[in-house]
């Protein structure tokens, strides 16, 4: 059976304390290694360092530099591993590891992402082995024309290594499971985040519901029934970049890689480039990271974003090592002092930077749909209301055709939009949540805030609408009224406008970097629209 097919086990479950997080075993027979770096990125000619520790005394260390024709460009033999004692509250605090070994990145090295490999065959036969990441960036004076930036803060919040993330992993009551509300880049990431078989189920749910079933999260089984991390599908380069990186490759687009935290402390990162490109699951920014990227746009530059999920702001250390994002301002503790910088919603008041004004689009309008039992039975495509905008050129789309429906399932998971109304046939924003006034709305599909429990409390939900409706009550005041009268409902959009000098497109969906990977032809002619679009515009303006 392929893993979107596997029965559901009697008794499976996820919540509360049934599925612990991976850290170190306190079994003194148990043979395990693990690897860290000191940092996400790099420019050659800077060093790498290599944070080990484990209970097998030999293992293999191999750098990969991933895309659609992999190179090993490091291996070494370790031949003294360290059993290095690791915090309780390594989730927060970072391992403190030694480093176990040092790659010093030729001058002359190529750029991309690296794919770092701990391995060991054991006693039994059986191999060991697991993974951590960084990228080589580009120089600026060999920059190439697009630049890809990695989505590290909503990785730092889903990898739930040494214990906890920004979802679970606290306390020891069974019934309960909270989160924590820091996060340290010092530790590994979890397994199947970074690498994992071709064709495991993805958390878009492309199964079907029966009349009067129970949901089925395909992602979660497969993981629970192969010892993987229960997040493996929510972040990071195997669920998205990845996908991407490929088929941009492949159709000969030369990418240069970034990550969020790039932008962060630099806010010259994307100095040289012509398009930034965002795929995948980008929940979580930093107040600096926004303005890097609305600088960019607004000097010429054009954003891609394929992604969705655009929701909370999130902050860094000095030395980038933690991220906190304690959801409510009340509960944060500078948010007294500097509202603004509140790790919350975007669209919290006392922030006062609503997220669509960078993106377009944002999470609070949608947010969720084929996932579970939200919009469960949903076609799976966005519907099409202005075909003939230049991001459709090619495509053959018709007034009211789907985009990307099943088998594709494009509009899934976790999508975007904006408050909107109908005139005459055709969305309009309602501009009432900071919405540019030149957003047009191209596509539009349903989405719900979280799972309607039609089940009594006997079925675990994924995203239960409870936790939305707790959530919203405790903002309270600091969201503006169009989100209470909003109740359960949303949707999800796929929307395009200019500001500035330079042009956004907003996918307004997670699940593009699998629409390109199972190369959906419309949606692989809209993406090279929008590329060549971009690459060309600000060429032609030079």
């Amino acid at each position: 059976m392929t893993p979107e097919t596997t029965p559901l086990k009697p008794g499976f479950a996820w919540s509360a304390k049934s599925w612990p997080s991976e850290r170190p075993s306190s079994d003194p027979a148990a043979r395990q290694a693990w690897v860290y770096t000191d940092k996400f990125s790099y420019l050659p000619g800077e060093s790498v360092s290599f944070h080990i520790s484990g209970t097998i005394p030999e293992v293999k260390l191999t750098l990969l530099r991933d895309g659609l024709h992999p190179e090993t460009v490091a291996s070494v033999n370790i031949t003294h591993v360290e059993n290095a004692p690791t915090p309780e509250d390594a989730y927060a605090a970072g391992c403190g590891w030694p480093v176990g070994w040092t790659w010093p990145i030729p001058e002359d090295a190529v750029p991309g992402f690296h794919l770092v490999s701990l391995s060991a065959t054991l006693a039994s036969g059986e191999v060991w082995e697991r993974e951590h990441f960084f990228i080589v960036k580009a120089p600026r004076h060999r920059a190439s024309k697009i630049a890809l930036i990695l989505p590290t803060s909503t990785l730092l919040a889903y990898n739930d290594w040494g214990g906890a993330n920004f979802y679970r992993g606290l306390g020891d009551d069974t019934r309960a499971d909270p989160a924590s509300a820091i996060v340290s880049t010092q530790r590994p990431i979890g397994r199947g985040m970074l690498r994992k078989p071709e064709g495991v189920p993805r958390e878009a749910n492309h199964l079907a519901l029966p009349v009067g079933g129970m949901p089925r999260y395909a992602a979660y089984e497969w993981a629970r029934h192969n010892g993987y991390c229960r997040h493996h599908a929510d972040a990071g380069w195997a669920t998205y970049d990845r996908l991407f990186a490929l088929w941009a490759e492949e159709e000969g687009y030369a990418i240069d890689y970034l990550t969020q935290h790039d932008l962060h402390f630099d806010p010259q990162a994307l100095d040289g480039y012509d398009c930034a490109v965002i795929v995948g699951h980008d929940e979580y920014w930093t107040w600096a990271m926004r303005d890097a990227v609305d600088a960019f746009v607004d000097r010429g530059g054009g954003l891609a974003r394929l992604a969705g999920n655009f929701l909370w702001q999130v902050r860094l250390s000095d030395d980038g090592t933690e991220q906190c994002c304690y959801r409510l301002p009340a509960l944060d503790p500078v948010a007294s002092e500097t509202p603004h910088l509140a790790t919350t919603v975007w669209e919290a008041r006392s922030v006062g930077r609503p997220g669509a004004s960078t993106m377009g689009l944002s999470g609070m309008g949608g947010v969720m749909t084929r996932y579970g039992v939200c919009a469960p039975r949903s076609s799976g495509g966005f519907t099409i209301y202005r075909p003939h905008h230049w991001a459709f050129e090619g495509t053959d789309l018709y007034y009211g055709d789907l985009l990307g429906a099943a088998p594709t399932f494009l509009a899934a998971f976790e999508v975007d939009a904006v408050e909107f109304t109908f005139r005459r046939g055709l969305p309009y924003p309602t501009f009432e949540d900071g919405a540019p006034e030149t957003l047009e709305i191209l596509a539009v599909c349903p989405a719900v805030r979280g799972e309607e429990d039609r089940f009594g409390g006997m079925v675990s939900l994924g995203s239960p609408e409870a936790e939305m409706a707790d959530l919203t009550e405790a903002l309270g005041d600091e969201l503006p009224d169009y989100i209470h009268e909003g109740g359960m409902l949303g949707a999800g959009m796929i929307a395009t406008f200019r500001r500035g000098k330079g042009e956004v497109f907003n996918g307004g969906s997670t699940e593009w970097p699998y629409a390109l990977s199972v190369r959906d032809p419309q949606v692989c002619r809209i993406v090279k629209n929008v590329l060549d679009r971009f690459t060309r515009a600000r060429g032609a303006a030079a």
